[in-house]
């Protein structure tokens, strides 16, 4: 038997992905392949099985807690996917993005919160070494006057009669493939199944508030420009019992006024006298962790590259560091005395004792 792909690729999503990016990849690969409304039944059949199933893992939070942690060994022997019923719980999904309705089972129940997005600077020293920061945001959290009821203390919630608790109504509808029933959230009490005659002051019987909240985050060493850190149930506040949502950090790292970060590696440029190229030298090298020295070479030419190992950044999650590359620039001194200039043209004489470089191209 085949082994199974890597539910990250069967998505096409990377592993910082959050659940509204999941949700969208399986959406679109589900309206693809779609036994329904695929010519290659069969084929998509399978494929359409294989998104569903790491939907299914990937869209819950524990589930995918254990996947990142053990792989496919993680449901195995009976364990995490439940077959033809999470399957099926990933297809109803899809079934409203296609006609407009849903399982009134999923429609009714909690809603997750919505995942939030922030920016974050920080300096090349503080991604290369880590570092922890007190981040502040405003949220939707659970109202704390109704303890997220919606209702005013001493009042009670009514059951709604249009949808008889439900939350939902049912509509059919005409399609190209037939007559659909379709479920809506009912309008009269907003898909939640009962009716706040007395509403929170606080939160208006929304049954959450936006409040300022500070976290504390912790960098990891290595962190590289654009990549997230992502707090599980650090975003949106749920509804009906539904979990939080996360919180998503793009980070922004700023440039090094002497470095250059490729991976894990760092360059610099790095000048030297023209006589200590020329003769040769021990140089001291600036790094991140501060000096360094290399024995440099006599003649060492501009643009010649050396390697100083385990000088560079630190892997994320590793103690591994990768290199520093020094790229020697020659310079050449734009003011000189007479002294110096004297024996320089001394320095010249000497060194035209052999063919010019004109000379060796002409053949001369």
């Amino acid at each position: 038997m085949a082994s199974k792909r890597d539910y990250y690729e069967v998505l096409g999503v990377d592993r910082q992905a959050g659940s509204e990016d999941i949700k969208k990849a399986y959406r679109k690969l589900a309206k693809k392949y779609h036994p329904d409304v695929n010519q290659k039944k069969e084929e998509a059949a399978e494929k359409f099985k294989e998104a569903s199933e790491a939907y299914s893992v990937l869209s819950d939070s524990q589930k995918r807690q254990q996947y990142d942690n053990f792989g496919h060994a993680a449901f195995e022997n009976g364990g995490g996917f439940g077959g033809f019923d999470d399957f099926m719980g990933g297809f109803g999904d899809i079934f409203e993005s296609f006609f407009g309705g849903g399982r009134s089972s999923r429609r009714s129940g909690p809603v997750h919160g919505a995942d939030l997005r922030m920016e974050l600077k920080i300096t090349f020293e503080e991604a290369a070494f880590g570092v922890k920061k007190e981040v502040r945001l405003n949220k939707e959290q659970t109202c704390d006057a109704c303890a997220g009821s919606g209702t005013r203390e001493g009042s009670e919630p009514k059951t709604c009669s249009a949808c008889g608790g439900a939350g939902q109504i049912r509509q059919q509808r005409n399609t190209a493939f037939g007559s659909f029933v379709n479920v809506v959230d009912c309008p009269d009490c907003g898909g939640r199944g009962q009716i706040i005659k007395d509403p929170c002051h606080e939160c208006k019987g929304r049954g959450v508030s936006v409040k300022p909240k500070t976290l504390s985050v912790n960098i990891p060493a290595g962190i590289d420009n654009r990549q997230v850190i992502t707090i599980r149930g650090e975003g949106g506040a749920g509804q009906r019992g539904g979990q939080p949502g996360d919180l998503q950090i793009y980070i922004t790292v700023m440039p090094h006024k002497y470095f250059v970060r490729e991976g894990y590696d760092l360059i610099i440029e790095m000048p030297v006298t023209f006589v200590d190229a020329a003769l040769g030298a021990e140089l001291t090298v600036p790094t991140l962790e501060g000096k360094a020295k290399y024995k440099m070479a006599e003649g060492t030419q501009t643009g010649t590259v050396f390697r100083l190992k385990d000088k560079g950044i630190t892997q994320l999650h590793s103690n591994k560091k990768g290199s520093l590359y020094v790229r020697v620039k020659v310079e050449v001194p734009n003011k000189l005395s007479e002294k110096q200039k004297t024996l320089l043209r001394e320095f010249d004489k000497l060194g035209k004792k052999e063919k010019s470089f004109f000379e060796r191209v002409m053949g001369k």
